[in-house]
């Protein structure tokens, strides 16, 4: 019960925070200091959101599948490519330098070539998402590898260990808290990634949507899906939490024990 209470009590300032921009957003829209054609009142971005669920949900379906591929082809080439890289240190100072200055290139310049070399269907969605989302796993694993402690290596090795038993008794559980780190920032990428291509080129998803009410200057439907954007990026990040609670229980041990 006292655990609970702290945790109210603890989610209390971003409550308060959300309220006064909704109370802010609201005034702003009733007194008329913004012209609802440029800010829509909260009711009318609500009324839209009901009056397009069905459409927005089918759109929807289609952003999250490339989201998930694309994540799921990012996640798999930071595993590898991180594996690879903290294994010979010639390859990290080859590639790692690299790696920044791709992630320097903005996702707007890069979509409309994926888009000219795949097509307007989910291939160049998928792309665009795993090229953004695999820079922070990848990246994470390497701080987790790289966070580990020489003398429990050096145990490791002392008592006959190989590389593979070091690497998965002491490097895989220390860069654990890192790859999830990195994956609370990819699951939002992912999202965001696959909006950004959809709005350069294609036939349905999110972006595709967004693209149409702007043209439309349905503002209302607009803000309408970048409430659902955020409520979706949110949830996901959610969702990596508890799997982080799942795989690492000796995390809550370890705070219990504070």
């Amino acid at each position: 019960m006292k655990r609970k209470l702290q945790s109210i009590i603890s989610s209390l300032p971003t409550i308060i925070a959300f309220l006064i921009i909704l109370i802010a957003w609201h005034l702003l829209t009733v007194t008329e200091k913004v012209p609802s054609y440029m800010l829509p009142s909260p009711k009318s971005v609500l009324e839209a959101l009901y009056a397009d669920i069905d459409l927005i949900y089918r759109h929807l379906n289609i952003t999250l599948q490339e989201a998930f591929y694309g994540l799921g082809i990012g996640i798999s080439l930071g595993f590898i490519m991180a594996l690879f890289m903290d294994s010979c240190n010639v390859l990290y100072k080859a590639i790692y330098p690299v790696m920044i200055i791709t992630q320097t290139i903005p996702t707007v310049a890069i979509a409309p070539i994926l888009v000219l070399w795949m097509g307007f269907e989910m291939e160049p969605k998928i792309a665009l998402v795993a090229l953004t989302t695999f820079f922070p796993i990848t990246v994470g694993l390497l701080d987790g590898y790289r966070s580990v402690d020489k003398d429990q290596i050096n145990l490791m090795r002392s008592m006959g260990a190989n590389r593979w038993k070091i690497f998965c008794h002491v490097k895989f559980p220390s860069a654990l808290p890192y790859f999830f780190a990195g994956l609370k920032i990819s699951v939002s990428y992912a999202v965001v990634g696959a909006v950004v291509s959809e709005w350069l080129g294609g036939f349905e998803g999110l972006g595709v949507y967004l693209t149409r009410v702007r043209k439309a200057y349905a503002y209302d439907r607009m803000f309408a899906v970048i409430i659902v954007i955020v409520v979706i990026s949110l949830l996901l990040m959610g969702l990596v939490n508890i799997i982080r609670k799942l795989l690492m229980p000796w995390e809550k041990f370890a705070k219990n024990n504070e």
